[in-house]
């Protein structure tokens, strides 16, 4: 699939770049079409490309030592991903799984070198990426050795809102397909429990739920809950 050099100038990531800078950045570049619920590529498998996601959404996940499968990350429209050349890794870290129908752009690893030197804001935006991953990755770990799971469960939902949230009438639609299994494997704990918590958050209007839908009505009391000094028993 040809890519047209205005879909890739409408992202902030590119917008500063001549046409002639974004030719020779696609020259080498391949577009795939990924259907919501196929892999770009797998937990282990050799980092051969990495990747921009030019549309839809994807989940990383990760299976820890112990089999327990975990949600690490969530990638939206414009974010780099896959670049295991910079982390100094030849395998990918985890799987990337399409959460709706996607489009990826992908470019060989051994470009990365490249890429990277003669792009200086793409190489800022893959360390600012890196920096977020890590700075995500310590929060989610202070977060489940700190806090109540409902607390837990009211930041992840908070910031999905706030990466892939679209606001309507009655509140702010996360806009791409999430189960409760989703959110159970983003806040380290089980579909039994975060079941229980948004059934009762939807009893208090919080929140709408439905298959693979999530509505945020009331954000500000989610604050509240995400933000409570003291755990509750």
């Amino acid at each position: 699939m040809k890519i047209d050099r205005t879909v890739i100038k409408s992202l902030p990531l590119f917008d500063r770049m001549q046409d002639d800078e974004l030719d020779r950045l696609l020259q080498h570049a391949s577009s795939r079409r990924v259907p919501q619920g196929e892999t770009v590529f797998e937990q282990g498998s050799p980092a051969l490309s990495f990747y921009l996601l030019l549309h839809g959404r994807l989940k990383v996940t990760q299976v820890t030592p112990d089999g327990q499968q975990i949600i690490v990350r969530v990638v939206h429209p414009g974010d780099l991903f896959g670049f295991a050349k910079a982390l100094q890794r030849p395998d990918y870290p985890g799987t990337a799984i399409a959460a709706a129908e996607s489009v990826t752009l992908g470019w060989p690893t051994d470009l990365w070198p490249n890429f990277v030197e003669h792009n200086p804001r793409l190489a800022v935006s893959a360390m600012q990426t890196i920096g977020q991953r890590l700075e995500e990755a310590h929060m989610r770990i202070r977060e489940m050795s700190t806090q109540e799971v409902e607390r837990r469960v009211a930041h992840t939902i908070l910031r999905l809102a706030r990466k892939a949230g679209r606001r309507e009438e009655t509140g702010i639609r996360i806009d791409f397909p999430i189960s409760r299994q989703d959110i159970a494997e983003m806040t380290g704990t089980t579909l039994h429990t975060v079941s229980r918590i948004l059934s009762a958050w939807e009893g208090k209007g919080l929140v709408e739920g439905g298959r693979q839908k999530l509505l945020v009505k009331d954000a500000a009391a989610l604050e509240e809950l995400a933000e409570a000094v003291k755990e509750r028993n």
